[in-house]
């Protein structure tokens, strides 16, 4: 299956499950993977036949710079139902949303979760 991915999308956002964590913006990261059939759009060298990155880009931000979310999971929840519904090439979404600055006692680089979804009746 091809595959189109934006990695380390940043943005500053106000989620989490803390009420200062709602308040006081803090760092997010999202990855996002898209699978998809890129053979039309390499023959055809034509924007239609595949997925605006952009466009992606600006979805994923619109989630999560929008509305306070509690937990990391339902963000990306909502930014693969997004995908899925606003782009009709894509078969499934993979995404990643990482929260370095996460409130945990104790030394880590990273906390994330990744989900992966796809329309009913394809295989990934």
């Amino acid at each position: 299956m091809d595959r189109i991915f934006l990695r380390g999308m940043r943005f500053m956002a106000a989620h989490g499950v803390l009420p200062h964590e709602q308040k006081v913006p803090q760092p997010f990261e999202v990855d996002v993977e898209l699978g998809l059939d890129l053979h039309a759009a390499g023959e055809s060298d034509d924007l239609a036949a595949t997925v605006n990155y952009a466009a992606v880009c600006e979805s994923v931000r619109d989630i999560i710079e929008g509305a306070p979310k509690r937990l990391i999971e339902a963000l990306a929840e909502k930014i693969a139902d997004d995908l899925l519904r606003g782009f009709d090439l894509l078969l499934w979404v993979c995404v990643t949303v990482h929260k370095p600055a996460a409130p945990i006692n104790g030394i880590f680089s990273d906390v994330g979760v990744t989900i992966l979804r796809r329309r009913k009746n394809t295989e990934c």
